[in-house]
């Protein structure tokens, strides 16, 4: 699973915490987008986040009746606006004084964008840029020292990339702002980006979703890997994978996108089949379009979140594309096959879960259905062998089974809540069929013991009577009872086995038996259309039955049950075996 940080494992909800101007952080209080809050000592960062303010395309819009103060736009460029209202700037004021003139967005090969704006105070243009500190660092020649222009010297460089590590290792997404002073009004993107003056660095905080270091253990325990695929710096994705439980190893494996670009094919594979933790970093949507086809060469079922249109390529070649519904582009919505209508890694998780659920409630009906077949076949099967005149089961008998008593409780079945364990067992393999040797032993098992079962109550019933088979007549009170025996034992047999298939592994006491309320109540119905069709006249008519004495039913019921004991036997000895192994290879 290779998801991104922002907004899917975190809640894109942007703080600007720390301010680093000339050498000292300014810490940053409030939270939120209501510009409730102080900068520590604004003096000296004003021009700072004046400049990161005005390098925005993003709008502050004041609560309503409806919404508190919300953002229209990045969540990164309102999170700037915030900071700068906190240090007191107006932002009208500001825009009205600098008006923009000319633009050069971000994109995810520069990592940063810079806006030109005209110059009142000292004529010309002026040039605001913000990206990541590593891009804006190497187009810069000189930095802000209180004020004054100094020469960017290695050791004033060396400074601000240990600020922006101490920033990146507490989880923080880490911007750098700068400015320089141009005569054109419309620059070209190199020479507005180029010479630039680094006035200082912003910290911001995005906190990680709470519900998603639960969803991430799940995913751990249900044997899928998780690739956090990031274009934040490698200290931040490592605080915020540490955070969520993505990390939890001394030295994960971390690489960046340059790294990325420079390995071949060959060196991608041998990247991602090391065994442990691995971190993407600074990596664009090529990069990730590479690590898909790359996975998919080593067989493995990929998912891949994305938001935005560049993702678009990744996610339509992703086994399970997801994008994002609330801040992803239309692009990525239609190249997914799954959209998060709350941009939640948990929601990712959640599908898993109930889609592994669905998965088994599709073999839980079909073990039920097939193993009453199983019941309804084998009497037929043995009187034919023995030579009995007479079949055991009648064929509409068997249709009300088939068609009545087993329709609600199959139904039911559909709608069973998802086992305790289903996250604890590793993925299936591609390979492995609905029908597989597991489902298909099942069934005979379960089926098996009702087929004995209902055979030995019809023979003992015929053999206690002491008629011989040859004078035994359809009519026959004794062989209109012993077909109803028959019938009621699959019925009640069958009221044991929805129970019995509710789980594969855990037992039936774990999970509650009635944790499904509608499975015992349809189990329940069905038993009552069985004793309809043994008592009431017409029905007997119809379906050539008897009545059935309460000692028949107390037989039939602890025939029942000697099919769920068996089957929670069968259980407890594949729990003492281990855990599940799926059949064939699991990626």
């Amino acid at each position: 699973m290779c998801t991104d940080k922002t907004g899917t494992l975190t809640r894109a909800e942007m703080t600007v915490v720390r301010v680093w101007s000339a050498g000292v952080a300014h810490a940053v209080t409030g939270v939120g987008y209501a510009p409730d809050g102080e900068v520590d000592d604004p003096a000296p960062v004003r021009a700072l986040l004046r400049a990161a303010a005005l390098c925005c395309n993003a709008r502050l819009v004041p609560p309503s009746n409806r919404a508190g103060w919300r953002v229209l736009g990045d969540t990164t460029e309102g999170a700037l606006l915030v900071a700068a209202a906190k240090a007191g700037l107006d932002l009208a004021a500001e825009e009205a004084a600098a008006p923009r003139v000319a633009e050069h967005p971000f994109d995810s090969g520069r990592k940063l964008m810079s806006t030109v704006h005209q110059d009142s105070a000292g004529g010309g243009c002026r040039v605001y840029a913000k990206g990541a500190p590593q891009e804006l660092l190497e187009r810069c020649s000189a930095a802000d020292r209180a004020g004054e222009r100094r020469l960017l010297t290695d050791d004033l460089r060396a400074e601000v990339i240990a600020a922006n590590d101490a920033m990146a290792s507490q989880g923080l997404r880490v911007l750098a702002v700068a400015q320089r002073q141009v005569p054109d009004p419309r620059p070209g993107q190199k020479a507005a980006e180029s010479e630039l003056t680094l006035l200082g660095l912003v910290g911001m905080l995005d906190p990680p979703r709470p519900e998603v270091s639960g969803a991430v253990a799940d995913c751990r325990r249900a044997r899928i890997r998780i690739v956090m695929v990031t274009g934040d710096h490698p200290l931040t994705a490592e605080a915020v994978a540490r955070r969520v439980g993505i990390v939890t190893g001394p030295a994960p494996t971390v690489v960046t996108g340059t790294d990325v670009e420079a390995l071949d094919e060959d060196g991608l594979d041998l990247l991602l089949e090391r065994p442990g933790e691995l971190l993407l970093c600074r990596v664009g949507p090529e990069d990730k379009m590479r690590v898909v086809v790359a996975l998919h060469r080593r067989g493995e079922v990929v998912a891949v979140t994305g938001d935005g249109a560049n993702d678009a390529p990744a996610l339509k070649h992703a086994d399970i594309g997801v994008a994002m519904g609330v801040s992803g582009t239309d692009v990525a919505r239609e190249a997914a096959v799954t959209v998060l209508l709350d941009d939640s890694f948990a929601s990712i998780a959640a599908a898993v879960r109930l889609g592994r659920s669905v998965y088994q409630n599709i073999r839980k009906f079909l073990v039920y259905v097939f193993s009453s077949n199983i019941g309804e076949l084998g009497p037929i099967v043995a009187a034919t062998l023995a030579g009995f005149p007479l079949v055991p089961i009648s064929a509409v008998q068997i249709l009300a089974i088939d068609l009545g008593t087993d329709v609600l409780p199959a139904l039911a079945l559909g709608a069973e809540p998802p086992e305790p364990d289903v996250m604890d067992r590793p993925p299936r393999s591609r390979r492995e069929r609905l029908f597989s040797a597991a489902v298909m032993g099942r069934i005979l098992f379960l089926g098996g013991i009702q087929a004995i079962g209902v055979t030995a109550v019809f023979f003992w019933h015929i053999h206690a009577s002491g008629i011989p088979w040859a004078d035994l007549t359809e009519d026959d009170p004794v062989y209109r009872k012993a077909v109803t025996m028959v019938h009621a034992g699959i019925v009640l047999s069958q009221f044991f086995v929805a129970f019995a298939v509710r789980t594969d592994r855990q037992s039936l006491l774990r999970v509650g038996p009635l944790s499904n309320p509608w499975l015992p109540a349809a189990g329940c119905l069905g038993i009552a259309l069985m004793a309809g069709i043994s008592y009431l006249p017409p029905l007997q008519a119809l379906f050539h039955t008897a009545p059935l004495a309460a000692g028949d039913w107390a037989v039939l019921a602890g025939l029942g049950a000697l099919v769920l004991a068996a089957e929670e036997r069968r259980k407890a000895w594949l729990r003492r075996r281990g855990p599940a192994v799926p059949e064939g290879e699991a990626r």
